[in-house]
């Protein structure tokens, strides 16, 4: 990899940590209660939403059984007999669904344990190389996100632009509400 490339994943990597930090925040202030619990999947690495969530329950799911989550699991699978139907007011998926051999089957598993009117919180990188942990399978354009979540309302869909490159975002935030059960 050339220094050049190299000084450019740094900075994307700064910006994509400051941007899920900052929406973490903002969900936070906006939606932390003591009525609420929360989900937060593979946050092990980087500050979760513990940090910024003092009144909601925060659980969290992770596939690395090393990781000490509450719920090892795989998001792409059917998880019933660990996580009840409609257990959570919000999930936290943030710079993992890229690394999801099906992604559909995640926002599907998503939907199962939201409760009606819960929120998904959702990242993912566009413009940024291939990273760990592997896999490191998709790329979602705005496009494809609104087909991911055909079964959400969009509440807001936000890219963080690359300077100099137009239609070629570093990544994505998305607020998505479960309207219904089916």
């Amino acid at each position: 990899m050339s220094v050049e490339v190299a000084e450019i994943d740094k900075r994307h990597l700064v910006v994509i940590r400051q941007s899920v930090e900052r929406f973490v925040d903002e969900m936070a202030r906006q939606f932390d209660r003591a009525d609420a619990v929360l989900l937060d999947v593979a946050p092990q690495i980087y500050r979760g939403a513990k940090a910024f969530f003092s009144k909601a329950a925060v659980r969290t799911l992770d596939i690395d059984p090393e990781s000490k989550a509450d719920y090892i699991a795989d998001l792409c699978k059917d998880n019933s007999s660990l996580i009840r139907r409609s257990s959570f007011d919000f999930v936290f998926c943030t710079e993992v669904l890229e690394h999801s051999v099906n992604p559909f089957a995640a926002v599907n598993e998503i939907h199962r344990i939201l409760k009606v009117d819960g929120l998904l919180f959702l990242t993912t990188p566009f413009n940024f190389r291939i990273h760990g942990p592997l896999p490191d399978c998709w790329r979602f354009t705005e496009h494809g996100l609104r087909a991911l979540l055909a079964r959400y309302e969009i509440r807001a869909l936000h890219e963080v632009p690359t300077p100099d490159r137009p239609l070629m975002p570093i990544h994505y935030r998305v607020v998505a509400r479960k309207a219904n059960e089916e």
